[in-house]
């Protein structure tokens, strides 16, 4: 087990084990995309909500027979491939590196490849694993870490039963609002059946018997808020994600202007002395 380092990876205080991965169930025939011009690139970026390009300035490199292993192992992402000098000097590459492009935060995350750096297969998919967040991304010890590093700070749960027939058809019509506040909330699903999540329902003193139920989490001052559902809809996830959000807003100017009130006031004492 490794402990990962962080002063946060989730919506607790506890410290987060990840169990190393294997290199089992790898699909032998999987290919990456070859992308040999800048044009190809950004289509092959902008036609998934999580893509993987691994930019190599020479393919007979320890690196890329590793890259291959983690294309194997998954397939639930698409990955592309490109040596191409244009594209490499498009996207600023200086040496090889596995680059991971996100939709629902407009980011993108570089794993250089550098000499003397050791980088395997299992470091790869780490690292990818921990990146691919998603429209609306589900909660785990490795999710977390990526979410907790995105430039969105504002964070909306959904604690559910995956189990539950209702599951699929919640997931949808939260993965609609989802849409409307992609880069100013990450959406994430919470399955209640998991025993590591009964931690993070703890967090927001939610019990079982209260899901399913949204709580929102603004990480800087870590403020909250938590709604308990009998049925979810579009609608209510966007209202509830819209009263926070105004909340904070208010809260913001109200700072603001406090703050040039008071500076105010100490250049007009100055000025009478």
């Amino acid at each position: 087990m490794e402990l990962l380092p962080g002063a946060r990876v989730g919506y607790s205080h506890q410290p987060v084990l990840l169990q190393s991965a294997q290199h089992g169930n790898i699909s032998v025939g999987a290919k990456p995309v070859l992308l040999g011009d800048i044009a190809a690139t950004t289509a092959f970026i902008s036609a998934a909500e999580v893509a993987v390009i691994g930019f190599f300035q020479e393919l007979e490199r320890p690196e890329v027979s590793n890259f291959h292993i983690v294309i194997g192992k998954i397939q639930e992402v698409p990955f592309g491939l490109s040596t191409n000098p244009k594209v490499l000097s498009h996207y600023n590459i200086t040496s090889n590196t596995i680059s991971i492009f996100r939709m629902v935060d407009d980011k993108r995350q570089d794993l250089k490849l550098t000499d003397g750096k050791e980088i395997d297969a299992t470091k790869m998919s780490r690292f990818i694993r921990i990146n691919e967040l998603r429209l609306v991304t589900e909660y785990n010890p490795v999710t977390a870490i990526g979410l907790f590093n995105s430039t969105v700070q504002t964070h909306l749960l959904l604690f559910t039963d995956k189990a539950s027939q209702e599951h699929t058809e919640r997931v949808r019509r939260y993965r609609e609002a989802a849409e409307l506040f992609r880069g100013k909330i990450l959406f994430v699903l919470v399955d209640s059946n998991v025993k590591g999540n009964e931690r993070v329902m703890s967090f927001f003193n939610l019990k079982k018997s209260q899901l399913p139920a949204l709580a929102i989490f603004h990480t800087p001052d870590e403020e909250q808020d938590v709604l308990p559902l009998g049925e979810v809809t579009a609608e209510r996830v966007r209202d509830f994600c819209n009263g926070f959000l105004e909340r904070k807003q208010r809260v913001s100017i109200q700072y603001v202007g406090e703050h040039c009130c008071s500076h105010a006031s100490k250049q007009d004492t100055l000025r009478m002395r």
